[in-house]
């Protein structure tokens, strides 16, 4: 196995197979976007989106709302984009104002054009293994596994981090019956007390805890298999900087094979983000028959 466990080879795979679906059924996929309020982070998320569909031949539609819309005229305009047969895929931009429920708004689309994956109906079906469209940032570390090999059965792996996100989607993936899966899997979060005394035992260990350089070199053990979902911003020497949650420095010699920040499961995020589209006009037509 590489040390390095890098995102570039993974979402080239993947945008490969969107291109090639497009190809195959001269589709025209089209991502409906909808952002409330003008957030910085969220402006260069979105712009990020938008140009890598526009490389793969995606059409994207943006649309822009006040940060005072209420829930309901939000909901409208998701309805509208649900009903409308050349949206392929529907993404509301996150955060949201705090008078808007996102539970509401996650299922309020259309779960076959819920690219985030986080309708309720996506979800439970894919804590019960049958296909659905899967929350981009946890189909990233499952493509991370998958694309590197890293065997879970008999291994002991310890997921920090609970979020409806990420945490808990990637959980069921992890403990699933199907490849890659059958992981033992330990969940550590913000009460879990002296966290360290479990992610000294683990042969995997997975963060998404949003807190950046938190795990240490004395909190692994030698050859651990490290996969830091966390993308932090932080300033360093009057500049910005995005980190992970982990000490990549500090781990990485300790470490078997480790993702780093920037360059890791971000970059595959928004490749699986993306093959979500194309997995939702499959579905949309009678062709998706992945898990």
């Amino acid at each position: 196995m590489v040390k390095d466990l890098i995102a570039k080879p993974i979402s080239e795979k993947i945008y490969k197979q969107i291109v090639t679906c497009i190809e195959e059924n001269q589709a025209v996929l089209k991502l409906k976007m909808m952002i409330v309020g003008e957030d910085p982070a969220s402006t260069f998320y979105v712009n990020n989106i938008k140009n890598n569909c526009r490389k793969l031949g995606i059409e994207v539609d943006t649309e822009t709302l006040p940060v005072d819309v209420s829930q309901d005229e939000l909901l409208n305009h998701i309805n509208e984009a649900n009903q409308d047969p050349s949206v392929t895929g529907i993404m509301v931009q996150k955060p949201l104002p705090k008078h808007i429920c996102s539970n509401s708004v996650a299922a309020a689309i259309d779960p076959y054009k819920d690219v985030d994956g986080f309708n309720p109906k996506n979800l439970g079906e894919l804590m019960i293994e049958i296909k659905s469209l899967r929350p981009s940032t946890a189909q990233a570390v499952r493509e991370f596994i998958r694309y590197y090999e890293i065997e879970l059965a008999g291994k002991h792996t310890v997921l920090c981090g609970r979020s409806n996100i990420v945490g808990k989607p990637l959980a069921s993936m992890l403990i699933g019956k199907r490849e890659p899966g059958n992981a033992t899997l330990t969940v550590c979060h913000s009460k879990t007390g002296d966290i360290s005394r479990f992610t000294k035992q683990a042969d995997i260990l997975i963060t998404a805890l949003g807190q950046p350089r938190f795990i240490t070199a004395d909190m692994i053990k030698e050859g651990v298999i490290i996969i830091d979902v966390g993308t932090n911003e932080v300033e360093e020497n009057g500049k910005r900087k995005y980190v992970g949650d982990v000490d990549f420095e500090g781990c990485y010699e300790k470490a078997k094979a480790i993702t780093p920040v920037p360059g890791g499961v971000g970059s595959v995020t928004t490749a699986t983000l993306l093959r979500n589209i194309m997995k939702a006009y499959k579905m949309q037509n009678g062709l998706f028959d992945e898990i």
